[in-house]
């Protein structure tokens, strides 16, 4: 009840801030537009450092590579950009924590809220990550407070965010708010209203527990109530932050190459009385225009992640009707490159997170001969997938576990064989690496599944959204053909070398994230006798100090057809 009061007064207040927006006596200015700049980015995830591999490097429409990222250049670059345009402000399209480095996620990411604190965000919508830990300790990042188990390690206090976590489509049980569903922003003499919403879809990418009590529901419904309400209150010019995103063709920052899916068609919907798009989720970097219901252009914008893009979008106000002019609206993605001064206040933070986390973060726990990419090839395998599930088949093996298969979404970054700035060598492989590859913990769980259950399973790889290309231990084969219809695309199932009986029983090892079905894999629900596995990470470090100078494996478990 002490949160949800707190919520409630602070909707109360900001409610009545938003209703006395600009004074009818303020004087008029001379020039009948303001210009107010929007600084926004997403799914952070507590990335302080310069994040390495592959997340440390953005792709330009030549195809190129430029690397970026790191709370101080974060910071730099921030501070330039709102030098540039007097009434500016910062937002975020949420993920701020969760699926952290070590040096945020040891201290329960209080320094990365430390940072969005120092970086002046002034609203954030809340993604998926938010909740890993639950609504309470959500309410913690915002309010304040040490942890109610391990109590406050970062510093001797932590006050909490100092802008709201914004969701106008989260509800408790009862139907009422969760979460302040917006909040207003002064910028140029004119009231500018900033909804947040996140992935209706939610539930899908979390653990049960930790959403117990709270719905989640259609984007469109909540932010056009929103933005009507705030219409009604005078707050003409409106922007969303919206968690949820879409996938891209190879693009550069700035190109606007998506591929169908959920945000696009969100943004074409949503009531005209919006004005732009933060998006996040996917990942992506995109910058597109797209049409309101009443055919008037408006920006829809994501800037990849951990940092390495600022999404920036320059609005002109009219004074009088105090809304935005979109014939004149500009975006762009600007690249959080590393050559310029690292912010000194951001980079205090940061040697302090690392300093206090390096006992641990620096340990050895194993050798690598060449890099690990995450991201997979051709057929979706991928180096890093692939010693993840012979990993946790190996850690489960006391359960009878014949196969493992873990998600591509729990596998947060590259093994890289170049030593990190930390000097342990070459090939070394860190406690603080392997943590940033799995930071869930998530718990491992062995499942009887039939092998008609397992056939299920591997053909709800694809939807019509899209497709999840599980990560399997090397006792898995099997073919797709990817112009087969879905629900027909896998053949050539073999386990241990033998051909899968549709009637017959497998020991099955996932997470409990897969084994609640998440993902849309609804079929590992179907799986019985399930005995409790290690933690995921624990599952990596072990099979890597049983492995030193551990070499790629060949991408030779899944395979394609025509």
């Amino acid at each position: 009840m002490k949160f949800t009061s707190r919520l409630v007064v602070l909707a109360a207040a900001l409610t009545t801030v938003a209703a006395v927006a600009t004074p009818a006596s303020a004087a008029v200015a001379p020039d009948p537009t303001t210009d107010v700049r929007i600084i926004g980015f997403n799914d952070l995830h507590g990335n302080l450092e310069p994040p390495s591999g592959s997340s440390g490097r953005v792709t330009l429409s030549n195809g190129s590579t430029v690397l970026a990222g790191g709370a101080a250049y974060l910071a730099t670059h921030v501070k330039q950009l709102r030098s540039q345009v007097r009434n500016s402000f910062v937002v975020s399209a949420g993920d701020n924590i969760g699926a952290s480095p070590l040096t945020s996620a040891l201290f329960h990411d209080e320094p990365a809220i430390d940072l969005l604190n120092a970086l002046g965000v002034k609203a954030s919508v809340v993604g998926n990550h938010e909740f890993d830990e639950g609504y309470r300790e959500l309410m913690r990042m915002q309010f304040g407070g040490c942890h109610p188990k391990d109590g406050c390690q970062f510093r001797d206090s932590f006050p909490g965010a100092k802008f709201p976590f914004l969701g106008s489509n989260v509800y408790f049980e009862n139907g009422l708010p969760a979460l302040l569903p917006f909040s207003v922003e002064f910028s140029g003499g004119v009231p500018i209203g900033v909804i947040g919403a996140t992935l209706k879809d939610l539930p899908s990418v979390v653990t049960p527990d930790a959403i117990k009590g709270l719905k989640f529901g259609d984007e469109v419904e909540a932010i056009d109530r929103t933005a009507n309400f705030l219409d009604r209150l005078g707050i003409k010019a409106q922007v969303v932050l919206m968690h949820q995103g879409d996938g891209t063709e190879t693009a550069g920052p700035d190109d606007c190459k998506l591929r169908p899916g959920p945000a696009a068609a969100i943004a074409a919907k949503v009531t005209p009385k919006v004005d732009a798009f933060f998006t996040g989720h996917s990942h992506q970097q995109y910058n597109c225009v797209i049409d309101d219901p009443a055919g008037r252009p408006r920006p829809v914008i994501q800037g990849s992640s951990f940092g390495r893009l600022l999404s920036v979008v320059d609005l002109k106000i009219d004074r009088r009707t105090r809304d935005v002019v979109r014939s004149q609206t500009k975006a762009h993605n600007e690249i959080v490159t590393r050559d310029v001064t690292p912010d000194p206040e951001v980079t205090k933070l940061v040697d302090e997170a690392k300093t206090k986390s390096a006992p641990i973060a620096n340990k050895a726990v194993g050798t690598i001969t060449a890099d690990l990419p995450a991201a997979g090839g051709p057929t979706g395998e991928s180096p890093l997938g692939d010693v993840l599930a012979d990993g946790q088949l190996a850690a489960t093996q006391s359960n009878g576990a014949q196969i493992a298969m873990t998600n591509p979404g729990g596998i947060r970054a590259d093994l890289t064989y170049k030593s990190s700035p930390a000097g342990e060598g070459d090939g070394v492989v860190t406690y603080g690496e392997a943590f940033t590859v799995q930071p869930f913990s998530n718990i491992m769980q062995t499942i009887t599944l039939t092998g008609a259950n397992l056939k299920n399973v591997l053909e709800q790889q694809w939807s019509a959204t899209g497709s999840r290309i599980l990560q399997i231990s090397n006792t898995l084969h099997y073919t797709y053909s990817a112009s087969a219809p879905i629900g027909s695309k896998v053949s050539n199932i073999t386990v241990g070398g033998k051909p899968v009986d549709p009637a017959a029983s497998y020991r099955v090892s996932v997470n409990n994230f897969l084994a609640a079905g998440g993902d849309g894999f609804a079929e590992f629900t179907k799986g019985t006798n399930l005995t409790g596995g290690p933690v995921d990470l624990d599952a990596l470090i072990a099979y890597l100090g049983a492995h030193p100078g551990l070499a790629p494996p060949p991408a030779d478990r899944i395979t394609t057809s025509a």
